[in-house]
């Protein structure tokens, strides 16, 4: 019944308004210029990491070996899986002196950690025809690095916003619904969670383990970022608790399981899912910080960050710190401007 109720209220506004709140959200988000050309940069963005093994690699895509037609980068995903080997004359990092009939490379045709020893001088590392955005100190280059670095930031992006959402809408959720005790609790437990310097927290704990991880990077930031989600989730909660289909559901006698998360969680969550876009923007940041001061990813890992942090020792090389840093300031400037435009565009007083 309480269903039926919804269901009822959703078609009345439809029918008032002539169309849906889906498309007038599209409709007020594709009024923001910079919003939809943001949502353009991410979207290249993420298929730029999808695909960086397509589009920086040192070993081919396709070649012919003796006469066999040859995939080594797909390959290559077979090898990492444990489902498929290389033969005896494919084991080498110098993918570029074996004796291909013919071979066609990436566009970018390093990987981001193979090196080019040939390189000495600061003006050998500078970019060139050959190393488009020049390399660092020893040799590796520098597109390929924030080629594959996209997918490091957004991987870390997500997954730490996904572990934050996943603590702040279940707390904030529990808190707002039941109320008394178990608000009080959880009120203090984000209060507390709060009060300990974030960025410091998460460096003296990855400084105490001898190898960094990325995936102890994601955690750490996922864990401590979700006490704003919480507080945000809670409020919503709080408005939608109150309405009277939520009251029509509890006078039906359903269960607070059922209400709670099929009545209360999907009419609360979206206004939250919209934070999550800040929260990505806060992650990229967090890596990016922590891989320059050299506490984020292992020395073998190529992120944004670790790249800037090569700067620091190369003053003269200033393609380390500009290309990397305009891929930070693009990325996280694009997350705002999609979080800002969202904003706006589920507001209710813009609906006519």
């Amino acid at each position: 019944m309480a269903d039926q109720i919804k269901k009822d209220q959703l078609k009345e506004i439809e029918a008032n308004s002539g169309e849906s709140y889906i498309k007038f959200v599209k409709r007020q988000f594709r009024k923001s210029t910079f919003g939809v050309i943001s949502l353009y940069i991410v979207t290249v963005i993420g298929f730029v990491a999808v695909f960086a093994d397509f589009l920086a690699n040192d070993k081919p895509l396709i070649a012919s070996n003796k006469g066999e037609i040859v995939f080594p980068v797909i390959k290559e995903y077979g090898v990492m899986m444990g489902i498929a080997e290389w033969g005896s004359e494919y084991v080498t990092s110098t993918w570029k002196d074996i004796a291909f009939d013919w071979a066609v490379f990436p566009p970018v045709p390093f990987a981001p950690s193979s090196t080019d020893k040939n390189l000495v001088s600061l003006k050998e590392r500078a970019p060139s025809a050959k190393h488009w955005l020049g390399t660092d100190d020893i040799g590796r280059d520098v597109m390929a690095g924030l080629i594959h670095g996209s997918r490091y930031a957004l991987s870390i992006g997500f997954v730490a916003m996904s572990i934050a959402l996943l603590i702040g809408i279940i707390l904030g959720a529990v808190a707002g619904y039941f109320g008394g005790m178990t608000d009080i609790v959880i009120s203090r437990l984000i209060e507390i969670v709060i009060t300990f310097p974030r960025f410091f927290l998460i460096i003296t704990i990855v400084a105490m383990v001898e190898q960094g991880s990325l995936w102890l990077i994601m955690a750490m930031i996922g864990l401590t970022g979700w006490t704003s989600i919480a507080r945000f989730m809670r409020g919503e909660v709080l408005r939608v608790r109150n309405l009277d289909y939520i009251s029509a559901a509890t006078s039906f006698g359903f269960s607070t399981r059922r209400i709670l998360f099929r009545h209360v969680l999907p009419n609360s969550i979206a206004p939250v899912l919209i934070y999550a876009a800040f929260g990505i923007v806060s992650a990229i940041l967090f890596e990016s910080a922590l891989s320059f001061l050299g506490f984020g990813v292992p020395p073998t890992v190529v992120t944004w960050g670790s790249v800037l942090f090569k700067a620091r020792s190369s003053t003269y090389s200033w393609w380390l710190a500009v290309f990397p840093g305009f891929m930070i300031f693009l990325t996280v400037s694009a997350f705002n401007l999609i979080g800002d435009a969202l904003r706006d565009a589920t507001d209710p007083r813009l609906r006519s």
